[in-house]
């Protein structure tokens, strides 16, 4: 039997979201800005047709904004993380195997579970927006990479109904002649170019091409494309999510900081979430490095950046513990003088808090492990059940360095004080 996997992807889903409560905003354009309101980073199709490209800083399409009354939101992470849960809980009852890919997409393994992939796939969109108001797309195939290029398709062309089976050899072909080689999945920029210059430009040029050649002059990662492209299988489906080998958390400020106490209550807060983060996967980290900079987009301004790192006496998930090492890495790489637009702190040696570890003698806070974990848990759930929850005096309580938000919409699902009012008259 033939395996058949389909990916299932959210249509413009930070935009989704807010028009699931906002249904006024449906048929007009729309936009989510990156943290600090600087950047575009989700668009409505309408917003697309105007040509107002992804990543673009707002002050640079402005005039488009204004002449067409681009409705803009700062990003809700709160409102998406839910919606993409529940948008994954209806999945999970097509499948008995899912892979959460991102935020907005999931593999699913309909291996012999559907006789019609087309209706079984039109099934699965009008379940998931008649629960939660998300449209999406599926894509199928046999590989992974397959499913990611009909789900292209889907989207492209709407003669499709949002809905695409690449099963079949034929079809396969005739998708694969019309589509450039760069819109295949892990096929970047770089690569695309230099396959260009071999003569390679659709689909259907890499799928022909022998993997063996094409290992020896990329690597085996794309020579698995190829295969994948010709229906062999190389990527099984990861259902549960490998824990993070890194993990980095970083902004930029609303405003320029000079003072040290400023820049040692933002690389506290950072400490605070990645050290959440770990906890979450229920992992330790072993390292700790932390960076400072200016704008380089401020050249008229003296510029410094600066990193520091150091190996912790025992990997630990505790927030003081990270914290207090942040702080006197910090002391050591900064400078005054410097007007400060970004810092951030990166975790690493990160391993399963199950494994065992060699205490240090000398390294009396270890002995307090048990005690340790006992109150981040403690912190951790009152932090997820009220708002405002608890944090580390380190990280201040002004926080006027924070990034801007001036745009955003409501915690519609997750705040009680910030529920939909429906007034029946």
């Amino acid at each position: 039997m033939q395996q058949l996997l389909a990916l299932v992807d959210c249509n413009n889903f930070y935009v989704s979201c807010e028009r699931v409560f906002r249904p006024d905003l449906v048929g007009k354009p729309v936009a989510v800005l990156s943290n600090n309101d600087g950047c575009i980073v989700a668009r409505s199709q309408e917003v697309k047709d105007l040509g107002i490209k992804m990543g673009v800083p707002v002050f640079q399409v402005q005039n488009l904004i204004n002449r067409h009354k681009i409705q803009l939101f700062s990003s809700n992470y709160t409102l998406y993380a839910d919606m993409s849960a529940r948008v994954m809980s209806i999945l999970e009852e097509f499948a008995p195997n899912l892979e959460v890919y991102s935020i907005d997409e999931a593999f699913l393994d309909l291996t012999g579970i559907c006789h019609d992939p087309i209706a079984y796939g039109q099934r699965i969109r009008k379940a998931v927006f008649r629960s939660t108001g998300i449209p999406v797309c599926v894509g199928m195939g046999p590989t992974k990479t397959l499913a990611k290029l009909a789900n292209f398709a889907a989207k492209k062309w709407k003669k499709t109904g949002g809905v695409l089976d690449l099963s079949d050899p034929t079809r396969r072909e005739k998708l694969m002649r019309i589509v450039p080689v760069s819109e295949v999945w892990g096929i970047g920029s770089r690569i695309a170019a230099r396959l260009n210059q071999l003569g390679i430009i659709t689909v259907w040029d890499l799928a022909r091409q022998p993997p063996d050649r094409i290992q020896d002059q990329f690597n085996v990662t794309v020579a698995r494309t190829v295969m994948e492209l010709n229906g062999i299988p190389c990527m099984e489906l990861e259902e549960i999510t490998p824990d993070k080998k890194q993990i980095v958390c970083s902004r930029s400020f609303s405003r320029r900081l000079t003072e040290y106490r400023e820049l040692s209550e933002a690389m506290a807060e950072f400490c605070s979430r990645a050290a959440e983060k770990l906890r979450n996967q229920q992992s330790v980290a072993g390292h700790i490095s932390v960076f400072i900079r200016t704008s380089p987009f401020n050249p008229d301004e003296p510029q410094y950046q600066r990193a520091a790192g150091l190996t912790l006496p025992s990997a630990t998930q505790d927030t003081r513990v990270i914290v207090g090492a942040a702080n006197r890495l910090l002391k050591e790489i900064f400078r005054e003088g410097y007007r400060y637009q970004k810092c951030g702190v990166q975790l690493g040696q990160i391993q399963p808090a199950a494994i065992p570890e060699q205490m240090d003698l000398f390294d009396l806070a270890a002995f307090g492990h048990a005690e340790s974990g006992k109150l981040m848990q403690t912190v951790d759930r009152i932090n997820y059940r009220f708002p405002k929850g608890i944090a580390i005096a380190t990280a201040g309580f002004g926080q006027s360095w924070k990034a801007r938000a001036e745009r955003i919409s409501r915690r519609y699902t997750t705040n009680w004080r910030e529920l939909v009012w429906v007034r029946c008259t």
